[in-house]
């Protein structure tokens, strides 16, 4: 279900890894809902992250829930092991060039009792989602071309936000509607008015002297 308040979800990609437990603490302490985890695998997107071992490790550092953003190629191949590692959440991309069948791998996000989450990048329509939205828990509207931090947000991306705005208002069944890329205090107001109810952030809290301050500009308090 949809929450009603705004949902802060960290993402570790920005966060200094020589420090991880720490930063995953002061996240915590900080106010953050989620921990995101961004998986790349330097052939959907033009970069690699990290895999189940992290997320594992992650896993054993906090309480939170673990969202984990797959864009990789073959994401079904690897639902199974990153639920085994701890994740909560699992978001794949829809595009062709992810290499899987869509609807067989949110279905198996769901058998292995994860939520699950579909992703567009900037270039990807919203009607490219559109036959899936009634299977998953949450929309993630990519607001930067995926793969790298600190990329700056396109706002002409907040018409998919409307668009899923609309189709929550025409079904009983709601999903969240999440925001990636390039999320800063003013960003984060323009999402949240346009219908966004989940900011993903790294650089503006991970980069940021203090994390809670951080957070709570997100939230707009």
């Amino acid at each position: 279900m949809i929450s009603r308040d705004v949902i802060v979800a960290s993402s570790i990609l920005a966060a200094n890894f020589a420090q991880l437990a720490d930063e995953i603490y002061r996240v915590e302490q900080a106010g953050a809902d989620w921990i995101h985890c961004d998986i790349m695998d330097g052939h959907f997107v033009d970069n690699i992250s990290f895999g189940p071992e992290i997320v594992g490790i992650v896993r054993k550092e906090t309480k939170l829930p673990l969202d984990v953003h797959l864009m990789i190629q073959r994401p079904d191949h690897f639902v199974a092991r990153f639920a085994k590692a701890g994740a909560n959440s699992i978001t794949v991309h829809v595009e062709r060039e992810a290499n899987h069948d869509v609807a067989k791998t949110l279905r198996a996000i769901r058998e292995a009792g994860c939520r699950s989450g579909l992703s567009l990048n900037p270039a990807t329509p919203f009607d490219a989602v559109e036959p899936f939205l009634d299977r998953i828990d949450a929309l993630l509207v990519m607001t930067v071309h995926p793969g790298f931090g600190g990329q700056k947000f396109r706002p002409e991306m907040m018409e998919k936000v409307k668009d899923a705005v609309q189709w929550n208002e025409a079904h009983t069944r709601k999903i969240n509607i999440e925001v990636d890329g390039g999320i800063n205090a003013e960003t984060a107001r323009v999402s949240i008015e346009s219908g966004a109810n989940v900011l993903i952030a790294g650089t503006f809290i991970f980069h940021a002297t203090d994390y809670s301050e951080a957070i709570r500009q997100l939230r707009g308090e």
